[in-house]
Parts: structure tokens; C-alpha cells; sequence
């Protein structure tokens, strides 16, 4: 009797589990000398996509609504212009399947595969332990000096990414917070509140020793916009609470206290006195307006800003940017793209890119807020699914002013395009659906709630 009750629990885990598979990879170490090429998880999500394929053609049903096509297929008309003009064909082909995994495959593939708001959970949940997993480890760095290289002491938090990329931990750690304080703030159990809350003060500490300045703005306010729309009652607890927590860690304990008002500090002062990687950024930006000025429309083409970039940069550009510590031997990391995800859109897919890509973002943005105040007005259990997934996206939209895709932490991103198109665009509406009986096909079926 156990093993029949067993087996159908197993069924409905099953479509999801490949996805949960690509967050728990993240966990495993980066091979030293290995950034920027494909990984464990970036394999994964390959076979996410193909579980999704088979499931489609065992099951034989249409795919994706019109709305959910038109929003996720927009952007390969800017990838496949762009990749027309790429310098050879080598660059088209990585660079179009590179955009296609990222912004396009993998989230239609989680879109499919999450079916309700316990497979969506569960899916959070894991990002959410992975976030404690590295950043326990980036803790631990920066205790013990152990970490990257940050002002001659190896201090810097990174996690089990290395110094080769170094906004790897404090992308992951800031999704799982962003996770977190979703969960924290919607209308499920108490014990899922609780347990929420806990986490996300608990990732605050790794976050700021990550010393990533742009992850900080992007986090802040992205659960500034989650705290809003939960309703001004929540915000103002929840505020009074980060601002506790803040002064205990950092007044009472002096954690990091110096390093971290020079580092704030610095936010302030990069335009009137940027240190050289602000110089290197603002240079970047510069030459890549100057590549779009020269091709409007379509860009420099796909994997082109490294060719493009000495002769529309600036004398400031510096050569690279220094990396060492946590293990790995000191190396010249090469300024290979902007940092900034719009202006490398721009540079290599001109206004074609840009308009199709950032379109699909923001009508994603718009139904999963649709959807999200509708779930709020009806009290829904359903909350802290819009909340998870609209805080998710927001942090990612402007992230993307301070960085780019690359390295492992990328296909992450990738998961929570899926997860905010899972809410903007799965039918039936996943703010108002009632119970239906769990179907055996990639349908999204919504459960009761709780009592």
C-alpha cells in the first residue's frame, strides 16, 4: 500500500526534478582555468529542454498558448538578424544558441514543466538552499581570508565560483534572498513564513561580503518593489526588521564595518572619482554606443564586441582586470564585453535586438504584475508565487545595467525567466485557478489551498 501511494507522489515530482537538477549543480566547484565555457549545469538545462521535447511528443499536446509563443519567440528574430552578421559562422552558431539557451529554450522548457505552485515551491526552495549553500562558503572565505582578492587581502566572497567569476556568488546568493523574502511575504503557512524570513536575513551577511556593488543596488531594490507590493502594512514591518537586523550585524558587530561604508561609500563617488574597473566600465559603455552608432539596426553581429572593442574604446580602457585568490593563481582576466546587458544587446543586435529582446522582458513583466495584484486584491495563497516571480525579474532588469550573461551562474537567470514566464503565462491564470485533477501532460494545473 505504501509503495502505491509512493509511486504517484514520485509522478508528480518528476517533471520538475530535471530543472531542481540545474540549481543543484550550481553547487559543485568550478574548474580552475574553466570560465567561460559550458558547465554541469549548462549541460543540464540541455536535458531539461529534451525532457520537455519528449513529454510534448509522448503527450501530444500544444505547446505553448499564442500569447506564451509570441512573448518567448520574440527575441529569436533579433538573435537570428544579428547572427547574420556575425564574422564568421563559428561565432553565429555559439553565439545565437548561447541567446537561444538563455532567453528563450530553457524558460519555455520551465514553463512547461512546472505545473502548479508546488512544483514552482520546490523550485524556489531549492534556490533558495543553494543561495545558503554558497554563501555559507563565502562566509567562511571571508572569515577566514580564504576568499578573492579585494584590496590586497583575499576577502572577497565568491562562493565555490572563484575569482574568475566574481559576481557568481553574489548573483546566486541575491536570488535566493529575493526567493526568500517572496516566500516571507505571501499568505501560505506560517511555518513557510518563518522558516523564509530566517533565510533571508541569514543571506544578507553573504550578499554584503560579496563586496558586489551592483548586486546590492539590484537586491535592495528589488525587495524594496516585493515589500510594495505585498501592501504598506507588510513593508513597514519588514523594513523595521532589515533595519534591525542591519545595525545589529554591522553596528553591534562591527562585521565588516569599514570595508563595507568604503564600499558604499564608493557608489556615490564613481562619477566624480571612479576607481579604475569604474573607468574600464564607463569606457566599455562608451565604445559599445559607438558600435551601435555605426550599425543602428542590426549591431556589430553576434560575439562581436571583442573584435570591435580596441578600435571604439578609449586610451582609459585598461588591459584587464586583476583576479586571484580562493585557490587560483593570479591571471589578467580580458574586458571581453560592456558589462552592461542593454548596451551589449545594442552593440551586437542593434535596435532589432534590443526591441525584441527587452520587449519580451517587459511584457512579462506587465502579466505577471496583472496577475500578481489580482492575486493580491483576492487574498490568494498564491502570493508568494507572484511575489518569488515579479521580484525575481525586476532584480534580473536591473542587474543588467552593471552586467551581462557569462559564466555558470548564467543559466540561472535562465531558471528564473521560466519561473516569472510560469506566472505571467501559464493558462489557466495561475491567481485564479482552481483545483483540477493533475494531468499526466505539461498543461499547468493549480492546487487547492491549503487548510
Amino acid at each position: 500500500m505504501s509503495h502505491a501511494c509512493a509511486l504517484p507522489a514520485a509522478r508528480g515530482l518528476t517533471p520538475v526534478l530535471p530543472v531542481v537538477a540545474v540549481v543543484a549543480l550550481l553547487a559543485l566547484p568550478v574548474a580552475p582555468g574553466g570560465e567561460g565555457g559550458a558547465t554541469l549545469a549548462d549541460a543540464a538545462s540541455g536535458v531539461v529542454v529534451l525532457c520537455c521535447a519528449v513529454r510534448l511528443l509522448r503527450y501530444r499536446r500544444r505547446p505553448l498558448s499564442r500569447t506564451a509563443a509570441v512573448v518567448l519567440g520574440l527575441p529569436v528574430v533579433g538573435f537570428a538578424v544579428a547572427a547574420t552578421g556575425a564574422a564568421t559562422p563559428g561565432a553565429a552558431v555559439a553565439g545565437f544558441g548561447r541567446y537561444l539557451q538563455i532567453f528563450v529554450l530553457v524558460p519555455a522548457a520551465v514553463l512547461l514543466l512546472v505545473r502548479d505552485r508546488r512544483d514552482l515551491r520546490l523550485l524556489v526552495w531549492s534556490m533558495v538552499g543553494l543561495a545558503a549553500w554558497q554563501g555559507a562558503l563565502g562566509v567562511h572565505q571571508y572569515a577566514t581570508g580564504t576568499g578573492a582578492s579585494y584590496t590586497g587581502r583575499d576577502i572577497r566572497a565568491v562562493g565555490t565560483f572563484g575569482p574568475g567569476d566574481i559576481m557568481g556568488m553574489a548573483t546566486v546568493v541575491s536570488f535566493g534572498l529575493v526567493c526568500a523574502v517572496g516566500l516571507a511575504l505571501g499568505f501560505a503557512s506560517v511555518r513557510q513564513r518563518v522558516w523564509a524570513g530566517v533565510c533571508a536575513l541569514l543571506l544578507v551577511m553573504p550578499l554584503a561580503v560579496s563586496f558586489s556593488r551592483g548586486a546590492w543596488i539590484a537586491t535592495a531594490l528589488a525587495c524594496g518593489a516585493q515589500l510594495v507590493l505585498a501592501g504598506l502594512r507588510r513593508a513597514v514591518k519588514a523594513g523595521a526588521v532589515v533595519a534591525a537586523v542591519a545595525v545589529i550585524l554591522v553596528g553591534g558587530f562591527g562585521v565588516g564595518s569599514t570595508l563595507l561604508e568604503q564600499r558604499l561609500s564608493s557608489i556615490g563617488r564613481v562619477a566624480d572619482a571612479p576607481d579604475q574597473s569604474v573607468t574600464d566600465r564607463y569606457t566599455m559603455w562608451a565604445a559599445a554606443t559607438d558600435m551601435w552608432r555605426e550599425r543602428p539596426l542590426t549591431g556589430v553581429g553576434l560575439k562581436g564586441f571583442p573584435d570591435h572593442r580596441d578600435g571604439h574604446a578609449s586610451l582609459a580602457l585598461s588591459s584587464g582586470s586583476d583576479t586571484e585568490g580562493a585557490s587560483a593563481a593570479y591571471r589578467k582576466q580580458p574586458l571581453l564585453s560592456p558589462h552592461n546587458m542593454y548596451l551589449l544587446v545594442l552593440s551586437e543586435q542593434g535596435l532589432i535586438g534590443l526591441l525584441t529582446l527587452a520587449g519580451s522582458w517587459l511584457a512579462l513583466l506587465v502579466l505577471g504584475l496583472r496577475r500578481l495584484l489580482r492575486a493580491r486584491g483576492a487574498n490568494d495563497p498564491g502570493l508568494d508565487c507572484a511575489l518569488v516571480a515579479c521580484g525575481l525579474l525586476v532584480w534580473q532588469l536591473i542587474d543588467f545595467v552593471y552586467a551581462d550573461i557569462g559564466g555558470p551562474s548564467t543559466v540561472l537567470s535562465a531558471v528564473c525567466f521560466g519561473l516569472t514566464a510560469w506566472w505571467a503565462l501559464a493558462s489557466p491564470d495561475p491567481a485564479v485557478a482552481e483545483q483540477a485533477p493533475v494531468s499526466p501532460g505539461p498543461a499547468v494545473a493549480e492546487e487547492a489551498p491549503a487548510r
